[in-house]
């Protein structure tokens, strides 16, 4: 049975089923995640935080950065994959794996194929915009030149917890500040 409750018609026919496989290293590496995701919710970004693994080594990491880099493209994995290229001193990031806390995006994704990360693990899912099965399955798709294979859930309620919190306390924030300003008149 795939992961999440994700069924890939892409992934059936490659016989790239995501499986619900978890082990220790998984959630060593979704904790170090979670550890960076909290950095982003430090400096005022959605808490997503990623890590780039080879042969059981970090090369990348990231936690989501667009609001202070100013650049759309300043997501967690995006900068894990940035670095981990540096790092290994080339773009084809194989055998690599990828864990996040939250399902990539379209950007993301696409990233990780061109990069051809071997591995994704994922924390929650993201039903708005995931790209690993939620909305779309840019990782699966036949059409593409390479691959990726999805491991989620891990970790999967702690992620979840983390951006539900961060999104409760900004919409109370907004609310206080929309309350304020309407006491003063604004």
């Amino acid at each position: 049975m795939p992961a999440c409750g994700i069924i890939s018609v892409y992934n059936v026919a490659f016989f790239l089923l995501e499986t619900r496989v978890t082990d220790r290293n998984d959630e060593y590496w979704m904790r170090h995640a979670l550890q960076l995701a909290r950095r982003a919710w430090n400096e005022g970004e959605v808490p997503v935080g990623a890590v780039l693994v080879l042969d059981g080594q970090v090369i990348g990491e990231g936690w989501n950065r667009p609001i202070g880099h100013h650049d759309p493209t300043a997501h967690a994995e995006m900068m894990a994959l940035r670095q981990g290229g540096k790092v290994i001193e080339n773009y084809r990031l194989m055998d690599t794996t990828l864990y996040v806390t939250l399902e990539p995006c379209v950007m993301c994704a696409g990233a990780m194929v061109h990069g051809r990360v071997g591995r994704l693990v994922y924390g929650a899912r993201d039903a708005k915009t995931g790209a690993a099965g939620s909305l779309l399955d840019v990782l699966g798709h036949p059409g593409m030149n390479h691959r990726v294979r999805v491991d989620c859930g891990v970790l999967a309620d702690e992620c979840a917890a983390m951006l539900s919190e961060f999104f409760r306390q900004r919409r109370a924030e907004k609310k206080a500040l929309r309350q304020r300003q309407s006491t003063d008149g604004i």
